[in-house]
């Protein structure tokens, strides 16, 4: 998925979808992200405040950037007592060595990296470090095999695509995956599909079709089991400024 690409800037259209159908993130990546005990934290690209939510009250300051103004609204409404400024990973609107660490969960994908490692840098005290997040769903499972084969048919790819790579301003990447299962609902899988970039970008009657054919293999994993076992990877990447000697 290629960084600033236009899709990226339509999140806001659904953003009551994104909020209902993403899912939040396992408490075994929440911890890794703040081993260390960092006081200062700036998250980028926070969305609807998924990750957020998690951070709150165990870090001292924490501060959220977010480009899209429709997602900045729905995040003030789910966290109302957390800063969420406009801004993105190549503009933070803060101070010079103001944090000591940046986080971003499904959104450093969307970033020109040749402007976003030196503005994270620049923001960063030295040593404090950036962690990258995703939930990715785990395609090795039938049922997600599945629904992945109806969303590249309407021209979008599987989740698991996507590896960071930082420049020389960063140490080298530490990293960590966490297999866990999230219950959705039947509507709150077709929100999930619904909040995707490519899925918002689909023609009205492309995109309806599409949602059809998630209910129907939705529904007919719920009426199984009496719930939507939504398989993911939690993948976590981090890495370092470099330190003064």
């Amino acid at each position: 998925m290629p960084a600033n690409d236009p899709h990226g800037r339509r999140f806001g259209e659904a953003a009551g979808a994104y909020e209902r159908g993403r899912p939040d993130y396992p408490a075994g990546i929440v911890h890794w992200l703040l081993e260390g005990h960092p006081r200062r934290m700036v998250e980028l690209g926070a969305g609807t405040g998924k990750l957020t939510r998690a951070l709150v009250g165990r870090v001292g300051s924490l501060v959220a950037v977010e480009p899209d103004a429709g997602m900045r609204a729905a995040f003030a409404q789910v966290l109302p007592d957390v800063d969420v400024l406009p801004g993105s990973g190549e503009h933070i609107p803060l101070d010079n060595h103001s944090a000591e660490a940046v986080v971003a969960s499904q959104a450093w994908h969307w970033v020109d990296p040749r402007l976003a490692e030196p503005e994270v840098a620049r923001v960063l005290v030295p040593g404090g470090f950036l962690g990258l997040v995703w939930n990715d769903r785990d395609e090795t499972d039938a049922w997600i095999a599945e629904l992945s084969v109806m969303l590249e048919e309407f021209g979008t790819s599987p989740d698991a695509g996507y590896r960071p790579e930082l420049g020389q301003l960063f140490s080298p990447m530490e990293t960590i995956e966490i297999p866990w299962t999230h219950v959705a609902s039947e509507d709150a899988v077709v929100d999930m599909v619904a909040s995707r970039s490519y899925v918002i970008a689909l023609g009205g009657g492309d995109r309806r079709a599409l949602l059809d054919r998630v209910r129907a293999h939705a529904r007919a994993a719920a009426v199984a089991t009496g719930g939507v076992a939504v398989r993911y990877v939690t993948r976590g990447y981090r890495a370092r400024t470099a330190a003064v000697s």
